[in-house]
């Protein structure tokens, strides 16, 4: 919701008017000084939109505000031009509207366009969610990063490196519409204040970084000619993709990371299709070169990448995870169940990579129980299960 600043506004008023931290209101507008705004300027007020509304008999600004548990004064901010004392019954005025309610619908096929639509309409409601273009898919669908905090802890969660893992998507939009809810509303999550974790955490989520799998699994093949027979061939000639975890060049974005990516090649498939092909080198595809690119950039504390399926977490790497990585997978085994795997017989991972270079806490989750792709029936069970480590990820 966009407001106008009047003689006497201050960006701590506007906090107090509307009951949002101080915080959310400065980081909804980067760029200002909030010592120096100006009669006129445009501020941005989140957890809010505007409505209209026609005056009734009987109405005045007390009335309405009281019965959207409003001061008067967030009416008269939102509507400058009007007497207040000389209301007319049918006239329009605007009322803000806080937003208790979730935009993304999670329980749903989430593709590509899904996602680009829920990200628009969050940072519209939300604007102190930065959002980061980081690259481009093969077909040149664009792949998104949404930044929230200002703590010094730099955490980051992707999901839908499979494309037949797309409900990781869904679960991961989910909670951050959660997590944003949280805090505009000053609501905790299982008893965790979210302004807090706010505070301490800078959380970066890229939701969907293999969006032409996504929508190859969800809808089939590209109407593009060339394509649309490359992946058929590459799927031995089938139009069935719920098996495709690949790009759509038929690469595993998850085998190709710097991490003993020799080993995994060695013993995958050499040519593309529908899953384990690494490339022909490493770091060969926009996706992975974006994911490495923006890792290298933000470095992070610890990351987490969200697959399914198995109920598990992968956390350790040829034992170069620090010690305290145990620790943590044993709060992450609590809060939602999952079983802590240290040991597994793969390479190449962009968990594999984080842990080896970095040599900080990295963990492969895998949500929910079944064969890929994993039906949305699974949906609220993998939600609920799936918060305690979205949570625990950011106070950890």
């Amino acid at each position: 919701m966009d407001i106008i600043v009047r003689r006497g506004d201050s960006l701590w008023y506007f906090s107090q008017l509307f009951h949002l931290d101080l915080q959310l209101i400065l980081d909804s507008n980067r760029g200002i000084d909030p010592d120096k705004i100006s009669v006129g300027q445009r501020i941005r007020i989140p957890g809010f939109v505007v409505q209209d509304y026609q005056v009734q008999q009987g109405d005045s600004l007390w009335a309405i505000a009281r019965n959207r548990n409003l001061g008067v004064d967030a009416l008269l901010l939102v509507n400058q031009h009007i007497n207040p004392n000389q209301l007319e019954i049918g006239q329009m005025i605007k009322v803000p509207i806080r937003i208790t309610w979730r935009l993304v619908q999670g329980k749903q096929n989430y593709d590509f366009s899904r996602t680009m639509k829920d990200i628009g309409r969050l940072q519209s409601v939300y604007p102190f969610m930065e959002v980061n273009a980081i690259g481009k898919s093969v077909l040149g669908n664009e792949l998104s990063e949404l930044r929230m905090g200002k703590g010094s802890k730099r955490i980051h969660y992707n999901a839908s490196f499979h494309a037949n893992e797309w409900i990781t998507t869904a679960v991961l939009m989910t909670f951050l519409n959660d997590y944003l809810l949280s805090l505009t509303n000053q609501n905790p999550i299982r008893g965790l204040e979210m302004s807090r974790l706010y505070q301490q955490t800078s959380l970066s989520v890229v939701p969907m970084v293999n969006p032409d799998g996504v929508n190859l699994v969800l809808h089939g093949p590209p109407e593009n000619p060339e394509w649309k027979n490359r992946v058929v061939e590459f799927n031995k000639g089938s139009t069935d993709f719920t098996g495709w975890k690949a790009n759509i060049r038929g690469i595993d974005l998850n085998d190709q990371f710097p991490a003993r990516w020799e080993l995994e090649r060695a013993r995958n498939p050499k040519v593309p299709g529908p899953r384990d092909y690494g490339g022909e080198k490493l770091l060969s595809e926009p996706e992975a070169i974006a994911m490495a690119d923006l890792t290298r950039e933000r470095d992070y504390a610890r990351v987490f990448a969200f697959h399914t399926q198995g109920e598990e977490i992968y956390w350790g790497f040829e034992n170069m995870e620090p010690p305290k990585s145990e620790g943590m997978v044993n709060e992450l085994s609590r809060v939602s169940g999952y079983k802590p795997v240290k040991i597994l017989e793969s390479y190449a991972g962009y968990k594999d990579w984080f842990i080896q270079d970095w040599q900080r806490p990295g963990f492969t989750v895998e949500l929910g129980h079944g064969v890929n792709p994993l039906p949305l029936s699974q949906f609220d069970e993998i939600y609920q299960k799936a918060l305690g480590i979205f949570l625990a990820g950011l106070y950890l």
